[in-house]
């Protein structure tokens, strides 16, 4: 039987899930930098597949955001 006494406390802090917010909104940037380049005739290739944008900054973008997602998890707002 639960004790009436014993409080429902959350397992983080309301900084972790505004900064775990964060991290999500970082990684949904990234997938979006990583989207189009295609083309409409499939007899065309289109070398926008291989820019900067595509390779390069938004894939390091999706990984900042997961860093950014797994500091949230382990930071300890009680620890001053």
């Amino acid at each position: 039987m639960k004790n009436k006494d014993q409080k429902n406390a959350f397992l983080f802090e309301k900084i972790n899930y505004t900064i775990l917010i964060i991290g999500i909104a970082v990684i949904a940037i990234g997938f979006l930098l990583m989207s189009g380049g295609g083309s409409d005739d499939p007899k065309v290739f289109n070398d926008a597949v291989f820019n900067f944008r595509r390779i390069r900054l938004a894939p390091t973008v999706v990984l900042i955001g997961f860093g950014i997602t797994i500091y949230s998890i382990f930071k300890n707002p009680k620890k001053q």
